[in-house]
Order: C-alpha cells, then sequence, then structure tokens
C-alpha cells in the first residue's frame, strides 16, 4: 500500500457595520484592513507609496494566523523595480510600526511594504509605505458588509486550483492519500536512520519530545531528549522528573510569584529537588533565550508538556503499552480513545490546574493531553515509527497493521496551513473535503513539494499540469 506512487514522482519532476463612519476622525479597525487588502478591494490602477512611486501588487500574500506580519509571501512591484517577494504589514498610521515593536522584532525584516490607513512619513528610512485612505474600490460601510469571507478572490486562488476542482472525491482522495504516503515514508526513515545511532527506543523518545514541541520549540524539545540518556534515573517520581526537565530545559523560574500559594507550593518542591543536583546537571542547562513563546497557546506551552513528560517517563512502561495497543484488533472507531488512555495520565496535583508557572488556577481541571494532540502523535510518530520498525524486521503483517491505521484515523484538527492550502488547492473547501488525517497530510505534502517551493503567482510550478496529465490518463 506504501509502495512507490505516482505522486511521488511529481515532486522531481517538477468589526460592525455600524462602528464605521465615512469621516476624517475614524478609524476602521485592522481586521477591515486586513480583510480589503486580502481581497484588494483598491483602485489598484491608483496605488503609489507616500514617496510618489507606483506600486503594483502582483499578490497581496497569505494572511498570518500567527505571530509577526499580518501577510506572507507577497508579490509587489515598486516603480521601475523588478518585483519584490516578502511579508506586508498593516497598521492604521506610520507609528504603529514602533509603537508595536515592528523595529526591534526580527520576525518583521522581511517586510517589503507597510501598508496604512493614513500617514505623511514613513516608519523607517527605505521603507516602502502604501495609504489605503482614498484608495478603495467601495465605501468603508460596504466594503465591512461584503467582505465577510476569509477565503481568497478566484483570481487570487493557486493555478493548480481548477483541474484539482474537476476530480471526483474518490479520485481526489486517492491524489491525497498518495501524497501522504509520501510524508508517511519520509517521517518513517528519520526513525530508522536515528534509530541506527541511538536505538528504537531513544528514537522514539526523540519523537515524542519532538511533536511535544510543536512548530515553535521542536528543536530544543528534540534536543533535549537527545540527552535523555544523560539526565534519566531509573523509578524517579514524576515530581522528581518534573524538577529534572524544567531545571534542564532552563524553564524553571528562580522567583515565587508571591501572589499564588499553590504555585508557590509546587515551585518550592521542584527548587528543593532540583538544588541538589543542579551542579551535576550544570553542563546541560539550555539557556531560556532558546525557546520560543510568541503565539504559543498555553496549553501548549513547554513547561506544561514537559511536566507531561516527565509521568511518561516515570511510569517506564510507555513503550510495552504502546505495543500491546499496536497488536490488539481494534475497529477503526476506537483507535483514538483507545491511544489515549495510554498517553493520557492521572490527575496531577499541580498542573491539571495550571496552563504555565504564571497563570491563574483553572476553576476545574484539564487533561495533560487532548484529543487533538493524541492524533499528532499518532500520525507524525508512534505509527511511522512502528510502521519502519516492521519494515525493518520483515513483519508485512504489522506493516499492513500500521498503514491501515493510518489510513483510518479520523482527522486532526484544522490548523492555519491547511485552511491556506484549502483556500488557494481546494478553491476554498471545507475541512470535511479532507475525510481523514491521511487526508490532510497529503494536502501538507503538496504545498511541501510544489508550493514551497514556488511563489504567490505560481510561477514555474508543473503541478496543475501534473494533475492534468494524471487526469487525462485516468
Amino acid at each position: 500500500m506504501l509502495s512507490a506512487n505516482l505522486y511521488a514522482r511529481w515532486p522531481a519532476r517538477g468589526g460592525s457595520v455600524q462602528a464605521l463612519q465615512e469621516n476624517h476622525e475614524m478609524f476602521p479597525p485592522e481586521r477591515l484592513l486586513q480583510a480589503i487588502w486580502q481581497q484588494q478591494r483598491l483602485l489598484r490602477d491608483q496605488l503609489h507609496t507616500l514617496d510618489g512611486q507606483p506600486v503594483r501588487i502582483l499578490h497581496p500574500g497569505f494572511k498570518n494566523h500567527g505571530a509577526g506580519p499580518d501577510f506572507h509571501g507577497a508579490m509587489v512591484q515598486i516603480g521601475a523595480e523588478s518585483a519584490r517577494a516578502g511579508d506586508v504589514e498593516i497598521d492604521l498610521r506610520t507609528s504603529g510600526w514602533r509603537a508595536h515593536g515592528h523595529d526591534r522584532n526580527p520576525a518583521f525584516r522581511n517586510v517589503v511594504l507597510h501598508v496604512i490607513w493614513e500617514g505623511e512619513k514613513a516608519a523607517a528610512a527605505g521603507m516602502p509605505v502604501l495609504v489605503l485612505k482614498g484608495k478603495l474600490d467601495a465605501p468603508l460601510k460596504e466594503l465591512d458588509a461584503w467582505l465577510t469571507q476569509d477565503s481568497l478572490p478566484e483570481n487570487l486562488q493557486g493555478r493548480c486550483c481548477a483541474p484539482l476542482r474537476e476530480l471526483t472525491p474518490e479520485r481526489l482522495r486517492d491524489l491525497l492519500h498518495q501524497a501522504a504516503q509520501v510524508r508517511w515514508q519520509a517521517k518513517a526513515n528519520q526513525f530508522q536512520a536515528r534509530a541506527r545511532q541511538v536505538g528504537w527506543e531513544q528514537s522514539l523518545w526523540e519523537g515524542l519530545f519532538r511533536a511535544l514541541g510543536y512548530k515553535q520549540n521542536v528543536w530544543p524539545m528534540q534536543s533535549l531528549a537527545e540527552l535523555r540518556p544523560h539526565w534519566l534515573r531509573p523509578a524517579l517520581t514524576p515530581m522528581a522528573l518534573q524538577a529534572r526537565l524544567l531545571g534542564v530545559s532552563g524553564l524553571l523560574p528562580d522567583q515565587l510569584t508571591r501572589t499564588q500559594a499553590a504555585t508557590d507550593d509546587y515551585l518550592r518542591q521542584i527548587w528543593d529537588q532540583w538544588w541538589r543536583e543542579r551542579e551535576e546537571f550544570s553542563a546541560l542547562i539550555f539557556p531560556r533565550e532558546l525557546w520560543r513563546f510568541n503565539g504559543l497557546r498555553p496549553a501548549n506551552h513547554p513547561q506544561r508538556r514537559l511536566a507531561l513528560a516527565a509521568h511518561w517517563l516515570a511510569a517506564a512502561d510507555l513503550l510495552p503499552k504502546l505495543e500491546k495497543w499496536f497488536t490488539a484488533k481494534l475497529p477503526d472507531n476506537k483507535l483514538v480513545d483507545s491511544l489515549g488512555e495510554i498517553l493520557q495520565v492521572q490527575r496531577d496535583d499541580f498542573w491539571s490546574w495550571h496552563w504555565t508557572f504564571r497563570s491563574a488556577r483553572m476553576a476545574r481541571p484539564q487533561p495533560l493531553l487532548g484529543d487533538g494532540r493524541v492524533t499528532d502523535l499518532a500520525i507524525n510518530v508512534i505509527l511511522p515509527w512502528f510502521w519502519i520498525r516492521a519494515v525493518e524486521g520483515r513483519n508485512e503483517g504489522l506493516q499492513r497493521v500500521a498503514e491501515q491505521r493510518y489510513l483510518a484515523w479520523p482527522a486532526a484538527e484544522d490548523n492555519s496551513v491547511l485552511r491556506l492550502a484549502r483556500q488557494r488547492l481546494l478553491g476554498g473547501a471545507k475541512p470535511k473535503v479532507l475525510p481523514g488525517a491521511a487526508a490532510q497530510q497529503g494536502l501538507l505534502q503538496i504545498v511541501r513539494d510544489f508550493c514551497d517551493h514556488s511563489n504567490a503567482i505560481c510561477e514555474q510550478c508543473q503541478f496543475p499540469d501534473l494533475v492534468r496529465d494524471w487526469t487525462g490518463k485516468a
């Protein structure tokens, strides 16, 4: 099932209306300006920078749902210069650039155009500034009523949208599953290569830690897991392991809150453990600057994820439980719950009630791992790891078990990358067009293989033609 497929050869080939008033004293909300920019409801042939250079918008870019500039991947041409590719930041005034700290934030170094509502002076020397006031193609009130969708206009969708839209649901699923197999094998091969260096169990722990880091903190989590042979000792309690992980990671606060009794009590217990062994592990301690917290949901904070990992490590039976789960006969509708029972831990006296050290105590306890994270761990770590182990052991039966569970696994939580991919590639299709996690993975692989190697206007991208050829040969 997961053998070489046709797709695998393709990459190698190629606010409210009532609140708005049309007067000089009122400013439109930034979210409306962002929507106007995304939909390009502008007098596009009348755009000029503050210093009078004509501006041609080849592509407005893709809306950023995380920290950083408002739009990524834009293409603009200013005056007679060659087209620039980069980011776009939208503010009400030029003063917003410094007021919001963009001038000190390295995430804004790739901004090629600062878009504002009104202003007469650039925020920084050499920064092109475009004023939107007086350049809209309709009154603000009308635009606010119309711009209610978060999808791209037809002319801003990817060139592959048309051929993909012609596929039947069955053919689209087949294509996405082929692409998903490429993604699956790449993950599995990574485990195989690492296992040859450190063994299968260590490679699994590194994968689990890496997945707990999410996109912001993958590498510090990976590095922490690589040190597991140095900091792990048998028969440690969850509290002792939490102290060690938080201490080595550099995420342990060195001051009490003085306002939250439960947090301070927990910190004292952690420090009572850590101060006695800090010297032993001093050479391993990470600088706190290694971690990234911008745009991070509290539930995904690395402090809380390390607390969860400490429970797994203290139990010392995670791998046997996973192996028993993998070889058990389970109906498809029990996959998530059955794996969740293994990965979820019993209530933690502190972390079941707090997102971070500084957050207030929650009204009711929250699990340290939700169903969405269970799916991420299954698709990105556990199933690929079992599959490549079965390949190494030449056990075709277990290979099929891993493949079948992968294809049967329900869809993961939606995210900004998937939403953008559905807009660009599938014409703004709803999440249900991707019937399971494998289809989502396939769409992400197409983005990686093709969209990430082209630009916003799909120059020299072969994917649309490849889809048409594949459809014609069906």
